[in-house]
C-alpha cells in the first residue's frame, strides 16, 4: 500500500466532493476502506481505514486520472465522513422519478429482490429501489417522522410529516405504486401477494453507521394499498427532562412525581404529542442500579439499557393486561405502560399502584383533568383513582420558528385580546413564519412542548372521590396553581420561539 499520511495529520476538510461520490460506487469505497474526499492542490485527499487495499488506492487512482493522497483515520472517522459524502451526494428525488417512468418489466423486477442492507449502497440498483431509498433518505434528512404512500384514482402521492403536519413530496407515476408498496414489503418481510388484508411490520435501515428502525403499516383501499411507514431515529431521541421544554417548576414537580415510591402518573395528549418520549426521560432520570423498571409498549420505540421492555403482540393474545400481569411476578420497581386502552388494563394499574409500585401511564385525552373523568368512565371505581393517581401531565408540541427568517411584528388588535386571554400579558412584538431554503418554505423547524400539571392534593382527592365533574375538577387544580396549556405556551411567544397561531392551532380543542 502506498504511505499515507500519519493519523494525526491535520484533518481533511468534511465533506466530499460530490463528483467524487457520484464517480465512485459507495460499496467499493466501503468495501476497500478508501474515501476520495476533496481536492487538494493537483492531487485528491484520500481518507483510509486500516484495512484500506492496495487494489482499492489503484482503482481509484486509474478512475479519477489524478494523484492520490492518502490520510489514515479511524474506523470511527472513516464510517462518519463516508456516510456524509454519500448522503450529500444522494441522487436527486426528478431523476429517480424519470428512471422509474422509463422502467417497462416491473414484474421482473420486483421478483426476488434482496433486502436493502444499506440505504447509500443503491447507486446501481434498479429504480425502484434507488427511489424507495432516497425518499428515505429524504425523510431522514428533513426529521420527518411518517412517510405515507397513498394512491388515488389518477395519481400516487407521497407525504412526509415533518413537525407533526403533513405536506405532498412526490408524485410518483400512478402505475408504478404497485411495484413501490411491493418492494417496501420485501424489505418489511411481509406477504407481496396479500393485497386483502392490512398487514403490519418492520423494516431495519442502515444509513452508514447509523441505524433507523420503521414501522410499516399497510391498509387496502378502493384504487390500491395505503403504506405509513413511522421512522424511529434513536439518534434524535431527546431523553432527558431538561430537554423537553418544561418550565423550571413543571419539571420539579414532575421529578418530585415520579420519584414517589407508588401511585400512578399519566402523560396525556393527542397520538403525536410527545408522551412516550416524557416516559422515556422520566424513566432515564432515575437510578437503574437500585431500581428494577419495567415496561409493556406497543411498540418499543427505543431500547433503554437497564429497563425490562416487553412489547405486546395481538397474534400470541400477548395484551397489555396480559403482559402487565406477568410483569407484576417479576418484582418490579416502576412500571411504565405504554397506553391504558381499556379498562382490565386500567385496573390492573391501580392495584399495582395501591401494592407498592409507581405506575407511568399514557392516555388519549385532551388536557389534564379529563384524564380523570376518562378512566372513572372506563370503570374504574373513583375511591380507587383517588386513593392512586398522583397527578396528570397534558402536553402538546409546537412547532418552533426558524431562527433563519422568523420576522417581528406589533400584535394587531385580535392578537392583543387574544394574549390577555392567554395570560400572557403585553408583548411588544410577536415573531411569524416567513420561509426560506433553511427550512424548506415552511418558516418552522423543530418542535418544542408545551405542558399542564395537574398535582392530586387532598381537595382534588375529595372530589374525584365525591364523582364530581370535570369542570369542577380542572376548576380546583387551577385554584391550586396548575397552569394551563395555553399559558404555559406563552412563554415561547414572549421569546419569539413559535408563533401565537401555531400555538392557538395545537390546543384548540384544550
Amino acid at each position: 500500500m502506498p504511505p499515507a499520511a500519519p493519523a494525526d495529520s491535520p484533518p481533511a476538510r468534511a465533506g466530499a466532493a460530490p463528483s467524487f461520490a457520484a464517480r465512485i460506487p459507495y460499496a467499493f469505497a466501503r468495501t476497500h476502506g478508501v474515501l476520495a474526499l476533496v481536492e487538494e492542490g493537483a492531487g485528491v485527499v484520500v481518507l483510509t481505514r486500516a484495512d484500506a487495499t492496495a487494489a482499492g488506492l489503484a482503482e481509484l487512482r486509474r478512475v479519477l486520472q489524478r494523484p492520490l493522497l492518502p490520510r489514515a483515520v479511524d474506523d470511527e472517522r472513516f464510517a462518519a465522513e463516508l456516510a456524509r459524502a454519500y448522503n450529500a451526494a444522494a441522487p436527486a428525488m426528478a431523476k429517480i422519478t424519470d428512471d422509474l417512468a422509463r422502467e417497462n418489466d416491473l414484474v421482473r423486477l420486483m421478483q426476488d429482490l434482496p433486502p436493502t442492507e444499506d440505504l447509500l449502497d443503491s447507486g446501481t440498483q434498479a429504480p425502484v429501489i434507488r427511489m424507495i431509498n432516497a425518499l428515505l433518505l429524504q425523510a431522514l434528512r428533513e426529521r420527518a417522522s411518517d412517510l405515507h404512500f397513498e394512491p388515488y384514482e389518477a395519481r400516487s402521492v407521497v407525504r412526509f410529516r415533518v413537525d407533526g403536519v403533513l405536506r405532498d413530496v412526490i408524485e410518483p407515476p400512478r402505475a408504478l405504486h404497485a411495484a413501490l408498496v411491493s418492494r417496501l414489503k420485501i424489505m418489511a418481510s411481509l406477504d407481496i401477494a396479500e393485497k386483502r388484508l392490512p398487514q403490519d411490520g418492520r423494516i431495519t435501515l442502515k444509513l452508514g453507521d447509523k441505524q433507523v428502525d420503521v414501522r410499516m403499516s399497510t391498509l387496502p383501499t378502493g384504487p390500491g394499498e395505503r403504506v405509513v411507514l413511522r421512522l424511529l431515529d434513536k439518534d434524535s431521541a431527546q431523553l432527558d427532562l431538561a430537554s423537553l421544554g418544561m418550565s423550571v417548576p413543571t419539571m420539579a414537580a414532575v421529578d418530585r412525581l415520579i420519584r414517589e415510591p407508588h401511585g400512578i402518573v399519566l402523560v396525556t395528549g393527542p397520538t403525536g404529542s410527545g408522551k412516550t418520549t416524557t416516559l422515556y426521560a422520566a424513566l432515564s432520570r432515575l437510578p437503574r442500579g437500585t431500581l428494577n423498571m419495567m415496561t409493556v409498549e406497543d411498540p418499543i420505540e427505543y431500547a433503554l439499557d437497564g429497563v425490562g421492555q416487553t412489547q405486546v403482540n395481538p397474534r400470541i393474545e400477548l395484551s397489555f393486561a396480559r403482559a402487565l400481569r406477568s410483569i407484576l411476578r417479576q418484582d418490579p420497581d416502576i412500571i411504565m405502560i405504554g397506553e391504558i386502552r381499556d379498562l382490565e388494563t386500567a385496573q390492573i394499574a391501580v392495584q399495582a399502584s395501591l401494592t407498592g409500585h409507581l405506575v407511568l401511564a399514557t392516555l388519549h385525552t385532551n388536557d389534564a383533568a379529563s384524564a380523570v373523568t376518562r378512566l372513572a368512565d372506563m370503570g374504574v371505581e373513583p375511591y380507587l383513582l383517588a386513593s392512586s393517581l398522583l397527578g396528570v401531565l397534558a402536553q402538546r408540541l409546537v412547532r418552533t420558528l426558524c431562527p433563519a427568517c422568523r420576522t417581528r411584528a406589533a400584535p394587531t388588535p385580535d392578537e392583543a385580546r387574544l394574549l390577555a386571554e392567554l395570560g400572557a400579558g403585553e408583548l411588544d412584538a410577536l415573531c411569524a413564519p416567513a420561509g426560506c431554503d433553511a427550512c424548506r418554505a415552511t418558516g418552522y423547524r423543530g418542535r418544542s412542548g408545551i405542558y399542564e400539571l395537574l398535582v392530586v392534593d387532598e381537595a382534588l382527592r375529595r372530589l374525584i372521590h365525591a364523582r364530581a365533574p370535570e369542570h369542577e375538577l380542572r376548576a380546583a387544580a387551577l385554584a391550586a396553581g396548575m397552569t394551563p396549556l395555553r399559558r404555559d405556551g406563552a412563554r415561547w411567544l414572549a421569546g419569539g420561539d413559535t408563533a401565537l397561531a401555531e400555538l392557538v392551532r395545537v390546543t384548540r380543542e384544550s
